[in-house]
């Protein structure tokens, strides 16, 4: 688990990239409005493995603030300002995400920050994961299914259900952990409890007056799509533009 920090001051926005980040699997364990807030923190030795930074805030801007710390803890900026990244890059940001940030932005950010920090899963379970395939538990064996077969995954009281044919449960306690294992593969989050493939979607179905979608999967099985993973979803499959970058 990554411990992180955030310094953005919008509180809407910064209610949201916290709780984004907690459901990929990070531990918060502090957050800040201004840049001179976080700075402080940080020079009294406080212990985090990465930073979360707006741009512009009061006091000392996120690019500022990235030039006054140790260019060996990794930063990432989000931000509603495309004009600022070279700057960023420049400063040894290890990622730029414009807002509104997306989980499946957040999950390959946090893939870089792992990289950054050399922790880099090399367990036989994440070779597995390079491979494609993942454990779950059948009975009192354990057997690797392959992503390719999987059409989603879904969270129940901490547990991650895998469907690929029939449901089957895996070793992870949060989707973000799913989505971390397979940072690449495209995984779409449709909703805080589903996660899904698109490339294994049958068909479509609008429902509460076209701002939401019923997915179709093997077997007549129908899920749907919040109202703000409609866009992505559209977009995934070829049906529209989608609102976020």
């Amino acid at each position: 688990m990554l411990r992180v920090a955030i310094a953005e001051d919008e509180p809407m926005n910064l209610r949201r990239l916290a709780r984004l980040l907690q459901d990929c699997g990070c531990e918060v364990v502090a957050t800040f409005g201004n840049g001179l807030e976080l700075e402080e923190w940080v020079a009294e030795g406080a212990q985090v493995d990465a930073l979360f930074l707006d741009i512009q805030m009061p006091g000392l801007d996120g690019l500022s603030l990235r030039a006054s710390l140790p260019s060996t803890l990794p930063v990432v900026f989000v931000t509603a300002f495309a004009e600022h990244a070279v700057e960023a890059f420049d400063l040894e940001a290890v990622d730029y995400l414009l807002k509104p940030a997306t989980t499946e932005r957040l999950v390959k950010a946090l893939a870089r920050v792992r990289r950054a920090l050399g922790r880099e899963d090399s367990t036989p379970d994440a070779k597995q994961a390079k491979a494609g395939r993942y454990p779950v538990m059948a009975g009192k064996d354990v057997l690797f299914l392959p992503l390719a077969k999987t059409t989603h995954f879904e969270v129940e009281e901490q547990v991650v259900w895998a469907y690929a044919g029939e449901k089957y449960r895996t070793k992870w306690k949060s989707l973000g952990e799913v989505e971390a294992a397979f940072p690449d593969s495209g995984l779409l989050r449709i909703h805080r409890h589903l996660l899904l493939r698109p490339e294994a979607v049958l068909g479509l179905r609008s429902t509460g007056g076209g701002t939401r979608l019923l997915v179709r999967l093997h077997g007549g099985l129908e899920l749907e799509a919040s109202r703000g993973a409609t866009p992505r979803l559209k977009a995934r499959l070829g049906l529209g533009e989608s609102r976020e970058p």
